[in-house]
């Protein structure tokens, strides 16, 4: 009898496991998408296909211009470069739900912070640049520290930024310089230890001086290389792009980023120092305009109180045009890279063709207004799945 029962009950098992392994597989909480479903979905791919189409459109109208040599290649990844480095800073902050407008000022600010302390109080560069760094960065927390405790909008606090560092960098240069433009300080970047080792010159000058040996690539009279070497700024943003893309995706605070920026409320109610990680953020951000500053002046030799005018609202374009919303809570640091290469081909690239460089200002504005319209298409996709 006992085995008969076990025998039915197995026979029961048995007829049972086809039906509820179907309505397992019919279960609507459980939803599989395709690799090529989920690549469309991420928030780089707008930038990449703009990236691409940009590529295209510059090799059919400049192809045979000098662009894609390895000169014209150096040239306007050094200007996309600059512009990756600070949108870097831009879109984690958008991430969580912040804007920082004083970047622009910030890295005129920070120049200063560098040529004026060298140039007139003879310090040593390497001191001058630590200097930069920790003002910058003592105005970053500042201007989070306001945000986070008077909650008011980041926009405001950091407008207010904005005015103040663009007004302290000219009423300091002309208090020391008696002019907006200080000059002198290339040399003693170059032969500064830390201005040499990680601000000026090039990276791999012995491969190209190698390459140009063998004819590889062009060279100048004496048989040098006419392009000596990957710029500083180039790997800096490598490595920052690399770093904050790692942090993002594989870390804790990468997800309190994300979490602060979807819903702050929430993710603190779970656990997440809201107020922390959106100081650490605008603090992020002034450190990335200060290296911005200090590449730039260590390169041009020359620190200028205009420097940087606009540059903030460049890095929030970058950002949104690699998928960072508005609202927060979504975006992707390769996405702003990706914004960033745009603007500095189609920047250089304008200039290797006949067209006006002042049309360049408009496709900014057209690449701001189709970015906004395309990643409200994904956050209405979004909310729909959810």
């Amino acid at each position: 009898m006992n085995s008969s029962s076990a025998h039915a009950d197995k026979l029961s098992a048995d007829s049972s496991s086809p039906a509820q392994q179907n309505s397992a597989s019919k279960d609507e909480r459980v939803r599989k998408e395709g690799s090529l479903k989920r690549f469309l979905g991420r928030p780089e791919f707008a930038s990449l296909a703009g990236a691409i189409l940009v590529f295209i459109v510059f090799g059919i109208a400049a192809g045979d211009s000098g662009m894609f040599n390895l000169d014209g290649v150096v040239n306007w990844m050094q200007v996309a470069a600059y512009l990756g480095l600070i949108s870097i800073g831009a879109c984690v902050l958008m991430i969580a739900g912040e804007f920082d407008l004083s970047i622009g000022s910030m890295i005129g600010f920070a120049g200063m912070m560098v040529a004026i302390p060298t140039v007139y109080f003879h310090w040593p560069f390497w001191l001058a640049v630590i200097f930069a760094f920790a003002g910058s960065m003592a105005l970053g927390y500042l201007n989070g520290y306001l945000v986070v405790k008077t909650r008011l909008p980041s926009f405001i606090v950091t407008l207010a930024f904005m005015f103040i560092l663009r007004g302290l960098t000219l009423a300091l240069s002309i208090m020391f310089a008696d002019r907006t433009i200080v000059s002198g300080v290339g040399e003693f970047a170059a032969h500064d230890w830390l201005g040499s080792w990680l601000f000026t010159g090039n990276l791999g000058s012995g491969l190209f001086q190698w390459m140009a040996s063998h004819g590889w690539i062009a060279t100048v009279d004496g048989g040098k290389p006419l392009v000596a070497g990957i710029p500083k700024v180039i790997v800096w943003w490598a490595v920052l792009a690399l770093g904050a893309s790692f942090v993002l995706a594989r870390t804790r605070f990468g997800n309190w980023i994300f979490a602060v920026g979807g819903d702050a409320n929430a993710a603190k109610n779970v656990g997440v120092p809201v107020k922390r990680v959106k100081t650490s953020l605008f603090v992020f951000t002034a450190f990335c305009a200060c290296l911005f500053a200090v590449l730039q002046v260590a390169d041009v030799g020359s620190a200028a109180a205009d420097r940087g005018l606009q540059k903030e609202f460049e890095a929030i374009i970058a950002a949104v045009i690699g998928g960072a919303l508005l609202t927060g809570g979504y975006g992707s640091v390769i996405g702003a890279c990706f914004g960033a290469l745009i603007f500095g081909v189609v920047q250089i690239g304008i200039t290797y063709t006949n067209l006006n460089s002042d049309w360049f200002r408009v496709f900014l504005g057209v690449m701001l207004l189709v970015a906004v319209l395309f990643n409200n298409y994904v956050r209405r996709r979004v909310t729909e799945a959810r």
